[in-house]
């Protein structure tokens, strides 16, 4: 892909007419992969809980990191895109994902929360350029009234990953029955000591092979010939702002809310289900029920691919979300099994919300699609602040009442939808 920067325009194909499913094809890997391990979150939650001892809120530091460096990352991969192109951006993205997921396993070896924290954030910055990159340019690969069903069906494979992964997670990482705190706390600082090495252990493997898994990726994206799209790249001098897009703005607080919502919610399932009044089940069985909240935004995905050729965006968002609402609150007001399914359903209202949220909120931006998107990667920040505010509820109020942080959120995403679900042709200018 020929390097593009703001005074220069690339050499790129006009506005599609038809989408290059051979492209697509290639860009969705790149949606399960960091769908994947977004979702192995939810499995080190509860696995850091035990062999550190943490309270919620202290957990979810893994949260707080890894989504605040999209905040951090967001704006400057914006910038790399402008000086070396999409396609590079994206190869970039996975080898610095595939060094964070190596750096596992040295501080696997450290039993060190603060390493593996670290290591966190990197495999997150390079999500974050990926996001930056991806995003936009499946949204342009073919005509602008299909892009949100297009970005649904490659965030359906998105979802297959975050279906996978705790899967998976569960499996090899959880694989060690924890023990109870009351044994933790009887153990002597050298039996402590020795019993975090033996738990940490158990990422290295799966790490080890994730990361050069992404390495190879971004081997393939580099040699495959991706088209350029007039669409997205900058194309000579912009005199717009594109803060001055006050529906691009507000599409950015949608993504922050939503995805702090689906987050908080997938970061305490585990937990949540293993309560003695919820589900009473044991955090691997868990583990398992969590991929069926990812596996219902899966199904969702390709649902929502179809019915996005026939429905408005706004609408289809608008709706999703009033039931999401629904369903948390019940779960809030209930116990047992109706609790338990009832959070698990909001996966699959939670299904077309980023990537619907993400088209109404860049269409129309032109050459500004690039900056746009690093904002709205930036409002991903939501993953981190969200969830850290749910965590510090559950450890005042209770894991059951602290869901009612999400429950707020998904209201403002319904607020949103509805009142942009003209299209932007019938929007009032810098709406």
């Amino acid at each position: 892909m020929s390097i593009a920067n703001s005074n220069v325009a690339p050499a790129a194909t006009a506005v599609p007419t038809s989408t290059d499913k051979a492209a697509m094809a290639m860009v969705t890997t790149l949606f399960f992969m960091w769908g994947f391990l977004t979702s192995l979150n939810d499995i080190l939650i509860p696995y850091f809980k035990n062999i550190f001892s943490l309270s919620y809120s202290g957990v979810m530091q893994v949260q707080l990191y890894f989504f605040l460096s999209y905040f951090v990352f967001a704006l400057p991969s914006g910038k790399l895109i402008d000086w070396i192109g999409y396609k590079r951006t994206m190869v970039g993205g996975l080898f610095t994902m595939g060094a964070g997921a190596l750096l596992f396993i040295p501080a696997a070896r450290a039993a060190s929360f603060p390493f593996f924290l670290a290591a966190l954030i990197i495999l997150a910055a390079g999500m974050t350029a990926l996001q930056v990159s991806a995003n936009p340019y499946v949204a342009v690969l073919g005509p602008e009234k299909t892009a949100s069903s297009r970005l649904n069906l490659t965030q359906a494979f998105n979802s297959l990953g975050t279906v996978l992964g705790p899967l998976l997670g569960g499996l090899l990482i959880l694989k060690a029955a924890p023990l109870a705190l009351d044994a933790v706390r009887r153990m002597s600082q050298v039996e402590y000591r020795e019993y975090q090495l033996q738990q940490a252990s158990s990422v290295k493997l799966p790490y080890l092979v994730f990361g050069l898994a992404l390495m190879v990726l971004g081997l393939v994206i580099a040699k495959f010939k991706l088209p350029v799209i007039a669409a997205v790249e900058p194309r000579g001098e912009v005199h717009d702002s594109v803060w001055k897009h006050r529906r691009l703005l507000l599409g950015a607080i949608g993504i922050f809310m939503y995805v702090g919502a689906e987050v908080g919610i997938g970061s305490l399932l585990i937990n949540y289900m293993s309560q003695p009044n919820i589900g009473n089940i044991s955090l691997q069985l868990a583990a398992k029920f969590v991929s069926l909240y990812w596996g219902g935004a899966m199904l969702g995905r390709f649902i929502g691919s179809a019915v996005l050729q026939k429905v408005r965006t706004g609408t289809v968002l608008g709706l999703s979300a009033l039931v999401a609402f629904v369903l948390v609150v019940l779960s809030m007001v209930s116990f047992g099994h109706l609790a338990m399914w009832s959070i698990l359903l909001v996966g699959f209202f939670n299904s077309t919300m980023f990537p619907s949220i993400f088209t109404l909120s860049i269409e129309g931006l032109g050459p500004l699609t690039d900056k746009g998107s690093a904002i709205l990667v930036c409002a991903i920040v939501g993953g981190a602040v969200i969830p850290k505010l749910q965590g510090v509820l559950a450890d005042r109020i209770g894991i059951h009442h602290a869901f009612i942080l999400p429950a707020l959120c998904y209201l403002y995403i319904a607020s949103f939808a509805f009142k942009n679900n003209k299209p932007h042709s019938e929007a009032p200018a810098h709406s």
